[in-house]
């Protein structure tokens, strides 16, 4: 790898890090809307909700895009979408407003220029290192998770929340516009088959019809289903079980940058193994890693432990984000050619509807049972699904 290569792995990481560290700063902003509209909670949480479930919908879209134009320029547009929907969100009078302006027109804006094309930009561009590369810009995504809330709080604290919406705005404009300029000019069309993983040739050349017609590619879809449905379990509960056995709000709030910062070493050494070893192998570690995690944080809940809570911070940090990273560059080993964008769109929108079902799953647990004892046993189950999928993706590559 190259200088222009770095440059190229920090600026996606760069968007990243601005695009989703808006997005995961809404808890931040939820009290700033709750201050000036005294809206219900349901009605500040939908807010939130709309946008998971738009950008989980438009991801998959904008990754099979870039199979037909140059993904730099979905980049661009992005950039210059965001820009625009801020400005709106910073004029919001009602809840509709909310919804329309934040819910709906940012986040399709984020996934223009966000997890599915960067995914495909980098896997077009690194043949070679592409394990390393792919946990290189994905930490931005934990970068923004740790920087972003604590800066947008200062902002809002100085300027109020509309005039830091009009900043963000700005700041979008400024820096993901000059990337898309230069993602753009420096595009990398589709690989051949002839490019990707030799072990894999008889699928890589595969189009979305014809993958979906392997065993190999529902295997692959699951992987990412049943592994994100166990780890946003955990995301978004662990603070309200640890809170509710007796963990202070701050200790909770302060084990979710724990996460942020443990993610950033998940994935940059997740993806740099992954090029050493057998990517699958290295999933399965992460697995486990993150089922120690769940078991971890019930006796940290039980026994109102900060140490064990910060240690199942870790777990999940660098569990979930090395699997996470790794991923992609499986499906990209076995469907790498021209036509990756599309097949990786189906595995991300799985990922996305593993993320939807899981921790609602946990909730009705919890409503019916009184207790997380059986959403953890959920969650457990899930990531031991995922990774049979992983092993039994790993044994057909010698059949």
């Amino acid at each position: 790898m190259n200088r222009n290569d770095y440059l190229k792995l920090f600026l996606i990481a760069t968007v990243l890090a601005l695009a989703y560290g808006i997005w995961y700063s809404y808890s931040v902003f939820l009290v700033a809307f709750d201050e000036t509209f005294n809206w219900s909670r349901s009605t500040l949480a939908a807010g939130f909700s709309i946008f998971a479930l738009v950008h989980g919908v438009t991801n998959p879209i904008s990754s099979a895009l870039c199979d037909r134009v140059n993904s730099g320029i979905l980049v661009l547009v992005g950039g210059l979408c965001i820009s625009i929907s801020l400005l709106f969100v910073s004029l919001i009078q009602t809840p509709f407003d909310l919804f329309l302006y934040f819910g709906v027109f940012t986040a399709i804006s984020v996934s223009m220029c966000g997890w599915g094309p960067s995914l495909v930009q980098v896997q077009r561009s690194f043949k070679h290192n592409l394990g390393f590369a792919i946990g290189f810009v994905s930490s931005g995504i934990g970068v923004g998770m740790v920087l972003a809330v604590p800066l947008i709080q200062l902002c809002i604290d100085s300027v109020g929340w509309r005039n830091c919406f009009r900043i963000l705005s700005a700041i979008s404009f400024i820096v993901i516009i000059p990337i898309g300029l230069f993602l753009t000019k420096n595009f990398v069309p589709g690989l051949s088959s002839q490019s990707v993983n030799n072990n894999n040739l008889r699928t890589s050349s595969l189009n979305l019809s014809q993958a979906f017609k392997t065993g190999q590619f529902w295997l692959l879809v699951s992987l990412y289903f049943f592994g994100s449905m166990g780890a946003q379990t955990l995301h978004v509960h662990q603070v309200v079980y640890l809170v509710e056995k007796g963990i202070s709000p701050i200790v909770g709030a302060s084990v979710v940058s724990m996460v942020g910062l443990s993610s950033i070493f998940g994935k940059l050494v997740g993806g740099y193994l992954s090029d050493k070893v057998e990517r699958e192998k290295v999933f399965i570690v992460g697995n486990i890693i993150l089922i120690t995690g769940i078991f971890i944080l019930y006796f940290a809940g039980e026994r109102a432990s900060i140490p064990l809570a910060y240690l199942f911070a870790v777990c999940l940090g660098i569990g979930y984000s090395s699997t996470a990273a790794i991923a992609p560059a499986i499906i990209s080993d076995h469907f790498g050619g021209k036509h990756f964008g599309k097949i990786l769109g189906i595995g991300l929108f799985g990922g996305a509807s593993g993320a939807a079902v899981g921790p609602f799953v946990a909730g009705e647990l919890f409503d019916n049972f009184g207790n997380y004892k059986l959403a953890f046993i959920f969650a457990v189950v899930s990531i031991l699904i995922a990774s049979l999928c992983c092993t039994v993706v790993r044994l057909n590559k010698y059949k």
